[in-house]
């Protein structure tokens, strides 16, 4: 197997982070430090050319013959208001905050509303394919959570049981979420002890 001089870098820095972390001796908790540092730079960097890579495609979409997206202007005219702002203001002002918050929360919540409902009509269309236990619990449970999330059922007093009730189911989708978070965090750390054993090397190009 071939090694190149990408391979050997992206290991060693992999592997003198990961034993920095695993026994904080001064010398590597120094050197890790540094090697986190230039990797905040770098993904920096990687955002900005992502950035700018996204508003040069945009820029040619509205003088495309046939498929114009005109979309694309509301695009870049959003974000050079926002970054001009952003810059005048700075990101610690109130205002820009609130400005900011008020526009991105509604979003964040519908794409999350319509993330849900997908997964409800996917679940129904895999009745067609096979029907089993799991597949009428996961459907139960989530009609179940749409319709305690929505705030449908607020008519009901505080004290009541059946708001106890809904209280404490409302809390189950916490453990699916930490879940998620675990199942990221894994998938994470097996991503990087392969990178860092070799297995996979996307430094390579």
């Amino acid at each position: 197997m071939k090694i190149s001089i990408a391979t050997i870098v992206a290991v060693a820095a992999g592997l003198i982070v990961l034993i920095g972390f695993v026994y904080p001796l001064p010398v590597l908790t120094k050197i890790s430090t540094y090697f986190l540092s230039w990797a905040v730079v770098v993904a920096g960097i990687a955002t900005l050319v992502g950035i700018l890579n996204l508003i040069g495609v945009h820029w040619r979409k509205p003088f495309r013959l046939g498929d114009r997206d005109f979309y694309s202007p509301a695009l870049i005219i959003s974000f050079a208001i926002t970054l001009v702002i952003g810059l005048w203001l700075t990101p610690a002002d109130k205002t820009f905050q609130h400005v900011v918050t008020s526009i991105q929360v509604p979003v964040e919540t519908s794409l999350l509303a319509m993330l849900s409902i997908t997964l409800v009509v996917a679940v129904v269309r895999l009745f067609r394919l096979r029907k089993g236990l799991m597949l009428w619990s996961f459907l139960i449970s989530a009609v179940l959570f749409i319709i305690f999330g929505s705030g449908m059922l607020v008519i009901f007093p505080d004290r009541s049981p059946i708001s106890n009730w809904i209280a404490y189911l409302n809390i189950i989708p916490l453990a699916g979420a930490r879940g998620i978070l675990l199942g990221v965090a894994l998938g994470s750390l097996m991503t990087g002890l392969r990178i860092i054993f070799g297995s996979d090397r996307p430094y390579n190009g």
